[in-house]
């Protein structure tokens, strides 16, 4: 700043002073006078010091010691409030008498979720556009906090306030129903699954792929077909490892060959077949000649003998505490020109963790495959509350997490995972296993961590997992913890900003996650 600011009418060495800037940028008017009257400057020393030169300081008050002499200001050694006291300094050190100057390092673009404490300035969130200016690689993005702390708050108002850039939003899979007020504020019925509830969703539903069949080309139709079709053979790989068995290659293949028999592939192309888990239980639990042979299995009871174990786990999501959830066909239609959809999973509580887990496995494959068909351009938040749960179901489930999230560029969507703590990803497998390495390296896929408030325990545990100083520490553990809404926002390893999220009062009201504790009265 130094060699910025020039003094007007000098030198081109010459600086202007602290009392010219402040004439520049303040009323003149308001400013004191540069030169202080001559009955409050200290006499010079008298002595050998009157023959030698003085050398005055760079940073002197211009008013003396004992302040200014007048009627009601006082012999106070510090200005009265009226008026502001003026000092020299050089122009490189004035920076400091203009704060606001100074930004916070983000884009004024975006949704504005509240200001940043250190600056005073606004603060603005849009991961998309931080990734094409260069402040993130990817534009995932993921939030840890304690209950209470605001999360589901946090998360809400990003995705409400970003559908004023045509941004959409996918749910999936609502665990406690907490973002139903919001939908039902914009006029929006979430779909429920669970006790009670009339809706059904089959796993291997074709969604948008049967409606746009006819207007592709055979080229087209082959690429899309294969890619949702290998989408559905790891949701049935990895919904048969969540009831313990561990599926082999050769068991791929021949999930492989009996989706695209149901499917209705080997028909030239003409037309596409609904099918759901119990299709696929039925075709291996009695194949016809054609299946076993194309799979180079030398006898049916050979066949039968390898495929058994996958059978059995695949008919037990028939039965078992899934029962009439995701082995029917869907009987809704979902509205994708809708600015936000949520699946709520709040009525399947009663039935388990496993089956809140299995149900988000088949909700992140069906949500996957229904974004993949997006119009070109279009971009989609997909928020995935206590993700966790769906990674302890084993590896596949991990490398379906993975996946999607290395994709997320290509595939221009922007996922969120909200956690409570980074623990919650070394718990999904034994340690050493590969899934819990997997789940580490999970938190390298999103640029964006917004951290809330923490204890102490496990505000260590984020700060070696993340690096964070320990300035930064002691910002979740201190400063976030006294207020709803605060967090620190890391981009990238860039130093954090400590960030304020605003909410209005209808905001407030609707995203009220305690209004079930409250009294009414």
């Amino acid at each position: 700043m130094a060699g910025r600011w020039r003094g007007r009418g000098r030198g081109s060495g010459a600086q202007r002073s602290a009392g010219q800037l402040l004439a520049d940028f303040a009323d003149p008017a308001a400013a004191p006078p540069l030169t202080p009257p001559a009955d409050t400057v200290d006499p010079p020393p008298k002595g050998r010091d009157e023959q030698r030169p003085r050398r005055e300081r760079v940073n002197r008050p211009v008013s003396g010691r004992r302040g200014r002499p007048e009627p009601a200001r006082g012999w106070a050694p510090v200005e009265a409030a009226a008026r502001v006291p003026v000092y020299q300094v050089a122009t490189s050190e004035i920076g400091g008498l203009f704060p606001l100057l100074a930004a916070n390092g983000v884009p004024a673009v975006g949704a504005r979720m509240g200001y940043d404490t250190l600056s005073g300035g606004a603060f603005y969130c849009h991961p998309v556009e931080w990734l094409l200016r260069g402040l993130a690689t990817n534009p995932n993005m993921v939030l840890f906090g304690e209950p209470g702390r605001g999360k589901s708050s946090t998360v809400v108002a990003f995705v409400l306030r970003m559908m004023l850039f045509g941004i959409k939003t996918l749910i999936s899979g609502d665990v406690k129903g907490e973002y139903t007020p919001l939908l039902r504020e914009l006029g929006m019925t979430p779909i429920a699954l669970g006790r009670g509830s009339p809706a059904r969703l089959n796993a291997l539903d074709l969604g948008p792929l049967a409606h746009r069949w006819d207007d592709w080309t055979v080229a087209r139709q082959r690429e899309e077909l294969d890619g949702v079709l290998g989408r559905w053979t790891m949701l049935l790989a990895a919904l048969a490892e969540t009831q313990g068995y561990q599926p082999t290659v050769t068991d791929e293949s021949v999930l492989s060959a009996v989706l695209r028999r149901l499917v209705g592939v080997g028909d030239g192309y003409t037309r596409l077949r609904p099918v759901t888990i119990p299709d696929v239980a039925r075709q291996l639990a009695d194949p016809d000649p054609e299946l076993w042979r194309a799979a180079r299995f030398a006898s049916r009871r050979q066949f039968l003998d390898h495929t058994r174990m996958i059978t059995d786990a695949l008919s037990n999501l028939v039965v078992g505490p899934l029962a009439g959830l995701f082995d029917e066909p869907t009987n809704f239609a979902l509205d994708w020109d809708a600015p936000i959809q949520s699946m709520d999973l709040s009525l399947l509580r009663s039935r388990g963790d496993q089956a809140i887990a299995v149900a988000l496995t088949c909700l992140g494959s069906w949500a996957s495959m229904t974004t993949d068909l997006q119009d070109d351009g279009e971009i989609r938040i997909v928020v995935r509350d206590e993700v966790w749960r769906q990674m302890r179901l084993g590896l596949r489930a991990v490398e379906a997490v993975d996946a999607d999230l290395r994709l997320s560029r290509a595939e221009r969507k922007i996922q969120l995972l909200v956690m409570h703590k980074p623990s919650d990803l070394l718990s999904v497998g034994a340690a050493g296993s590969r899934e819990v390495a997997i789940a580490k390296d999970l938190l390298a896929l999103c640029s964006t961590r917004i951290l809330l408030g923490q204890s102490t325990r496990v505000a260590d545990e984020l700060a070696t997992e993340l690096a964070l100083s320990e300035r930064e520490q002691d910002v979740t553990t201190g400063w976030a913890m006294e207020r709803r809404g605060r967090a620190l926002w890391k981009i990238e390893n860039a130093p954090g900003f400590k960030v304020q999220t605003v909410l209005s009062d209808s905001e407030q009201r609707v995203f009220d996650t305690n209004a079930q504790l409250r009294t009414r009265t």
